[in-house]
């Protein structure tokens, strides 16, 4: 029996899109599994990693069944789905270019790194991130994930330091602004002087290691800095992926084309006789 080009290729990538769903919503079941032994990190992903790959699973199985086994209505809410889902991303792809239009870290004289200031941001990631609620759970995350660690392990000299090309959340979260003056010791160990610096985050500065400048707005800032550079990567990303579904939206359309076709002629044998999509 000869099978419709369109049906096929249908069936094809929701086979697939079925078999790399069992892995995320597997990894999402053992960390919720796992969660007394999971790091504030880890915990975050739980539910966000069993929605994508139940959905995933769902919706791939509606195009497979739909396609293969040639069940319009199946194949109908498949398309209804993948038209919400071009629809969201392309909103949230406009909503990323922008958030993330707005802020840039200040470059130094003299460093190697860049300083963060949060007002420089757009307001809507600068409530997200400066939230109390939100906060307290990235402040745990950055604490579990170290890192500020390998800055604790080196041992440079100050002109060594001032040379290092941080990333942004090192250079908010792991040391004091520059505009402090404080005198160096290493890379996480400062000794406070007295300044005339207006900045907030002086007086928030301290030498204990599961502190330092974790509630600093700089650290905020440089959170946000990273935030912002990897939604215009997600961004970018969105729209190649958004031209795929669309291409894939079209294809089943042609599939339920077909569908509707072989129903109203009672029948694949009966109706076909070659030539369609």
């Amino acid at each position: 029996m000869a099978f419709r080009l369109s049906n096929n290729l249908v069936g094809i990538l929701n086979f697939v899109t079925f078999l790399l769903s069992i892995p995320i919503l597997g990894g999402g079941i053992w960390l919720k599994s796992h969660s007394d032994q999971a790091t504030e990190c880890e915990k975050f992903l739980q539910g966000p990693l069993i929605a994508i790959g139940f959905f995933l699973m769902l919706v791939s199985l509606a195009g497979l069944v739909g396609a293969c086994c040639r069940v319009t209505w199946l194949l109908w809410i498949y398309l209804a789905v993948m038209f919400l889902l071009i629809l969201l991303l392309f909103c949230f792809t406009v909503f990323a270019f922008v958030v993330t239009n707005k802020g840039a870290g200040e470059a130094v004289s003299g460093r190697g790194f860049k300083e963060y200031k949060l007002g420089d941001y757009s307001n809507w990631l600068q409530k997200r991130v400066d939230s109390n609620k939100n906060w307290k759970k990235i402040r745990a995350c950055l604490v579990d994930s170290k890192v500020c660690q390998s800055l604790q392990q080196r041992n440079e000299t100050y002109s060594q330091f001032y040379a290092e090309n941080l990333s942004p959340v090192q250079s908010g979260c792991c040391k004091p602004p520059t505009e402090c003056n404080f005198q160096y010791v290493s890379p996480t160990l400062w000794t406070k002087i007295t300044t005339n610096s207006t900045d907030s985050d002086c007086a928030t500065w301290t030498n204990d290691v599961s502190a330092l400048c974790y509630d600093c707005q700089s650290c905020k800032a440089g959170v946000v800095q990273n935030l912002k550079t990897s939604w215009k990567k997600v961004a970018v990303l969105n729209v190649i992926f958004l031209i795929f579904i669309v291409i894939v939206y079209s294809v089943g359309c042609c599939a339920f084309r077909n569908n509707r076709r072989d129903n109203h002629n009672g029948g694949y044998n009966a109706g076909w006789k070659g030539g369609y999509a």
